[in-house]
This record gives C-alpha cells, structure tokens and sequence, in this order.
C-alpha cells in the first residue's frame, strides 16, 4: 500500500484510454433532438481524467491513438489548452475515427449517444507502449474501456508488464460499457484480469456486480480484491462509497447538489481523489474531495470544461454544507 501512495504522490501520471470529442446541446435543459446548437469540447473517460488531474495541479500524459483528421486535431488541441501531455498519441491514418458522444445537459430521460464504429483508441499497440518512457512517471491510470477489443487489450496489459518494471503502481477505473465488448463473458474475464493485476480499483456497485456475477455480490468482490492488498474504492451513487485499504473499511457520503447530467462524475472523482492524496490530504479527505469534484462536474454542462481548478473545488467545499452522513 506504500508505493501506491509513493506513486500517487509523485503526481506524474500517465493515462492510457481513449480521446474524444464531446458535443453537448445548447443551452441547458435542451433536449438533443430539439437543440439548434450544440457546444462541442475534449470527451472520452481517459482524457476526461487527464484534464481533471491537470487542472487541479498533477501532471498527466495521455497515451492513446487519434484519427488523421479535423476532429483528431480537435481532440489534440483540447488536450494542448488543458495542458495534457499528448507526445505519446500516435496520429493514425485510414479509416479509424475518434469516438464521439453526443448529449444533453438535463437529467429527465437524458440521452448519450455514443459513437464508436471503427474507434481509432482500440488501435493502441504494445509498440506504442514500449515506446513510452515509464521512468518520467510517478503512477499507471486506465480505463477499463481500452480491453475491450484488440490489439489494445493486450498493449495495455503490455504497459501493466512495462510499468511493473519501472516500479509504478496501476491504478485502475472499471468503466465498464457493454457496448464497447463482444459478450458480458469476456468483459468479465478480462476486468477481472486487470483487477488483479491493478493497485487501487475504482469502481461502483453495478461493476463490481458485474465482475462477480451479479449486482448483490458486488461488495463482497470489493471485499476479496482488498483482502489481496489493493485499496479498493466501491462507489454506490448517492449512497456514497466505501474505501477499503490496510484493513479499513472507510465509508464517506457525497455532496449534494442540483445535477444538470450524470456523465462526468467518474472521471473527475478519480481525478479529485489523486491529487488530493498527492496534496497531502488524508485518504477519507481525498476521497471526500473526489467526491465533491464529482458534483461539481454534473452540476454543469460538459465534462473536460466542467472540472474544476484546485481554488474551485476549495471554494465548493467552503461554501456547501458538507457531505451527507455515510
């Protein structure tokens, strides 16, 4: 448990996953079918928590592969203005697209349609992930997304093996999106693979459900994977979520607020939560600090935009009344 908070608070992280482009109805509470314009910023889990780690003071390269064209360059740019390392994205050409996400800011029947045919992210190969220079890094972030198809998969597992070596711990996010896989059974098998092979896993209930055969077992999941010695962060939605490391149990609530969309949330937890353990904060502290970054990110529209500044995310805590009782 040591050298994964050494790694965290090196506060070098490398990411690997997806870059997207994200396009969201304007203004707020406008349905997608019925909007005349739409907003348009960085999308895609991966990049999402690299903006969040950078905004809030950590340094983050993202280390994916984007399409030879206009909304590659988008993703790139975007990654550049939020101050993401991007020298370990290969441009691929051919047919291959960044994925895009289309969606609204209002909770009522919200809407994501996610486009994905042919994504340029699945084109990570282990190549790529021997060409990366793991000794500039503190610590290893992924997606669960990027096993979903291959030659990813198995790059990526390749930079586990890589980042091994060079000492890094691997922090890893479920995100599982069954639309990404080929059949639940082989989602299962491989999250529960990189679980294995992770130092701190992240995810909510319905994932660890999922990576145990169902939902009610998923604390239980949680519980095994922690008695391994991984810290193990189980998320419940509005329940809070329950950290378990070192042989504690450390349950924390969330921060109410009025909610304009529920995507974001993930992706700026992770990031509130390691930069606040690279910060110094105590572990119930960072945790509760992801917490509020979570809110703060669906209380507005976008995501990459919609995280906040470390003088943001202390403002928030300032002025709310606190969390709500674990």
């Amino acid at each position: 448990m040591s050298a994964l908070l050494d790694g965290i608070k090196g506060n070098r992280f490398a990411v690997f996953g997806r870059a997207g482009m994200d396009m969201f109805a304007d203004p707020v509470g406008t349905k997608s079918e019925h909007a005349e314009t739409f907003r348009a910023d960085l999308g895609g889990s991966s990049a999402n928590i690299c903006a969040g780690l950078v905004k809030l003071g950590s340094a983050a390269s993202l280390i994916t592969s984007v399409s030879d064209d206009a909304v590659g360059r988008f993703a790139l740019n975007r990654l550049a203005h939020y101050g993401v390392d991007t020298s370990f994205i290969r441009v691929l050409g051919g047919e291959y697209r960044l994925s895009l996400a289309v969606y609204e800011s209002c909770i009522e029947d919200f809407q994501n349609v996610i486009y994905r045919n042919g994504a340029v992210d699945f084109q990570v190969t282990e190549d790529d992930m021997d060409a990366v220079d793991y000794t500039g890094f503190s610590a290893l972030i992924t997606a669960g997304t990027v096993f979903a198809s291959e030659p990813s998969r198995s790059a990526t597992f390749r930079a586990f093996e890589n980042a091994r070596k060079a000492g890094l711990p691997v922090i890893f996010d479920i995100d599982y999106r069954p639309y990404s896989w080929p059949s639940a059974d082989v989602a299962s098998d491989v999250l529960s693979r990189a679980g294995d092979e992770s130092d701190l896993i992240v995810g909510n209930d319905e994932e660890f459900g999922f990576m145990a055969g169902g939902i009610e077992h998923g604390l239980d999941k949680a519980r095994e994977l922690a008695a391994k010695g991984k810290m193990v962060i189980y998320k419940m939605g509005e329940g809070g979520a329950v950290t378990f490391a070192d042989g504690q149990e450390i349950r924390t609530g969330i921060y109410p607020v009025t909610a304009v969309k529920p995507n974001g949330a993930g992706d700026s937890f992770m990031a509130g939560l390691l930069s606040s353990i690279a910060d110094g904060h105590s572990l119930r502290d960072a945790v509760l600090r992801g917490s509020a970054c979570a809110s703060i990110v669906v209380s507005q529209p976008g995501c990459a935009p919609a995280m906040p500044t470390t003088a943001q995310l202390d403002d928030f805590l300032s002025h709310h009344s606190g969390p709500t009782e674990a």
